[in-house]
């Protein structure tokens, strides 16, 4: 359904990266773990390396998943941007493309959700 405006109205975006004091949004999702529904949206320094997000953030937000203790992390198949993606633990976010707003998903071949209902 089309929709026209009254007046001449132009909207100001109220997520830009401005607005997150340093940080940047980003979205994570563990595919095929259906007790989360959709990816979670995290604000995140630009030069955190990938390795502290995986060790200090991530068990935080998917910690209380029964299978999150069973991750072979040298496994894990990540994706950026609905690309293939293989990160550098010790890199920052920004210097390998995860910029404001970018979705980066994992899965961990194996682990098909509780009691395989992803499969």
């Amino acid at each position: 359904m089309a929709v026209n405006a009254l007046y001449d109205y132009h909207g100001v975006p109220k997520d830009v990266e401005d607005n997150f004091h340093g940080n940047q949004l980003v979205y994570i999702g563990w595919d095929r773990h259906l007790m989360f529904c959709a990816p979670v949206c995290l604000p995140l320094p630009p030069d955190m390396p990938f390795g502290a997000l995986v060790q200090e953030v991530l068990p935080g937000v998917y910690g209380s998943h029964p299978e999150w203790e069973r991750i072979d992390w040298s496994g894990v198949e990540w994706t950026l941007e609905q690309q293939p993606f293989r990160p550098d633990m010790q890199q920052g976010l920004r210097e390998q493309g995860i910029g404001h707003k970018s979705v980066i998903r994992f899965y961990a071949p194996g682990l098909d959700g509780i009691g395989g209902v992803a499969t």
